[in-house]
């Protein structure tokens, strides 16, 4: 699919676009209609007419399904994506025969490079004047400080040239200014950081509304730095991303529906929030004496007929629980590489991602399951997750009942429950009272091998296999099977 409106064009002949042809405010009015439809699991909505913007549509709930998403993305399962950055890797060379060898792979890999484009449909039009007034910005909540951008694609580059294309909310300011809410460690606050330690006054960032699916899952999925996230694009898409590179340096999708150029002025910061976050609370960075950069938009390029892109957010579960899932089953490859012993992973959707994670492991030694909880919050993104329960491989992570079953029959709290004080944690926590530093709640709930019982052992029931054997008839014949 070429773009966002190839996407929506897709999700219409599957039957899971509503069309509103009623006019709503971008103002608490679209957002209440799409959590209403989210939840109901009614699919994608197109508002046709959103009132004091009469140039635009407006768009969300774009990621409908797990599976809705694995189909436009054209894999038999999520797992393959996170696989193909693997196998770049396995294919490098090593010696002159594996060089020849390795030739057809890397021509191949080839494939998903990005592309830097002459032309972008979204020069068409441009306006210099009080730019961030002409975009219909939601606002979500009632109490929410301003109208938000929330679904922004951040698009810089650190010093270091690693391109980023990341999903960090946006409060408007005025017509020409908006806060980037970056956390201290997402990809844009270290290469804001960069640029401060070198007293570089200006870092060029442009902000791009809309694009193909797999660019728009891209930009919120942890890609581990240094990677660069345009070229992991390609591997999401199935093929690399068109880019257009914008007057002030910075590379952004060229299939967007509109894009801001502007900078950050890294002396310059703001009070940001409250903003009803996907937690189901408020979010006050200002109480916790937090500030945020300032984006300056210096212009605005859109497309005809633009069209425009929200997320919302609120208790789950919303469509960032739908994102949470597959960016899930795209990473399990990827950790596997850190830690072998993975079998799987469930973040429940209504652990709102960050706050409770589900690991299954192949134990070999003791002790396994508590250096597994270690090396997780010491990996990327799961930095942050707040709870994490590690099982063994015959329990099925995404079965509650079973993990509760392990928890309860292999878990002595004294001995395998490990809990961290003043870790890094979400800074979106409600629950912490100072973040971002919290603490971790670690559960072993593996099966325990004779030297972590002291040598006890203790024997699980099983059937008599002659018994069941003779009863296979009447099985059949009473209970269906």
């Amino acid at each position: 699919m070429r773009d966002m409106r190839d996407y929506l064009e897709w999700l219409e002949r599957r039957g899971e676009l509503i069309r509103v042809e009623e006019e709503l405010s971008p103002e608490l009015e679209i957002p209440a209609f799409l959590r209403k439809a989210m939840y109901g699991k009614k699919g994608a909505v197109l508002f046709e007419r959103v009132k004091g913007y009469p140039e635009w549509k407006a768009v969300g709930n774009l990621f409908t399904s797990v599976e809705t998403l694995r189909e436009a993305l054209g894999v038999a399962k999520l797992e393959e994506i996170g696989e193909r950055p693997l196998k770049l890797l396995e294919s490098l060379p090593l010696g002159l025969s594996d060089k020849l060898s390795s030739l057809g792979k890397l021509k191949e890999m080839s494939n998903y490079l990005p592309k830097i484009m002459r032309k972008a449909e979204f020069t068409r039009n441009v306006i210099e004047e009080e730019p961030l007034d002409f975009i219909p910005a939601f606002k979500t909540w009632p109490k929410d400080a301003s109208r938000y951008l929330t679904y922004p694609l951040v698009c810089f580059s650190d010093p270091r040239g690693v391109n980023s294309i990341s999903v960090y909310r946006v409060m408007l300011l005025d017509s020409e200014r908006g806060v980037v809410h970056w956390q201290v460690h997402k990809r844009g606050s270290q290469a804001w950081q960069d640029y401060l330690e070198r007293n570089d006054g200006k870092m060029p960032v442009a902000i791009a509304i809309g694009s193909d699916i797999g660019t728009l899952l891209t930009a919120v999925s942890p890609v581990p730095y240094p990677m660069d996230k345009l070229l992991f694009a390609g591997f999401v898409r199935g093929r690399g991303l068109e880019l257009y590179r914008l007057p002030n340096g910075v590379l952004v999708p060229a299939n967007a529906e509109a894009v801001i150029e502007g900078y950050v002025d890294v002396n310059e910061l703001s009070e940001e929030g409250p903003f009803g976050d996907h937690f189901g609370f408020y979010d006050r960075p200002s109480e916790r004496n937090e500030l945020y950069p300032v984006f300056h938009a210096q212009r605005l390029y859109y497309r005809d007929d633009p069209i425009y892109y929200g997320s919302v957010v609120g208790k789950p579960p919303l469509e960032d629980a739908v994102i949470g899932k597959a960016i899930e089953r795209i990473f399990l490859p990827l950790m596997r590489i850190v830690l072998p012993e993975v079998v799987d992973v469930n973040f429940p959707e209504y652990g709102v991602f960050q706050g409770v994670a589900i690991v299954s492991i192949k134990k070999r030694y003791p002790g396994q399951g508590k250096k597994v909880l270690n090396a997780l919050w010491g990996t990327g993104q799961m930095a942050l997750t707040k709870v994490i329960i590690v099982v063994s491989e015959d329990i099925n992570p995404h079965d509650i009942n079973q993990v509760i079953w392990a928890v309860a029959s292999f878990v002595n709290p004294e001995r395998d429950v490990l809990i961290i004080p003043n870790a890094h944690t979400d800074a979106l926590d409600p629950a912490v009272p100072n973040p971002p530093l919290g603490s971790k709640l670690g559960i072993d709930a593996t099966r325990k091998l004779p030297l972590e019982m002291n040598g006890r052992t203790v024997e699980e029931v099983e059937e008599d296999p002659r018994v069941v054997e003779r009863l296979e008839e009447l099985f059949r014949k009473y209970l269906g099977g």
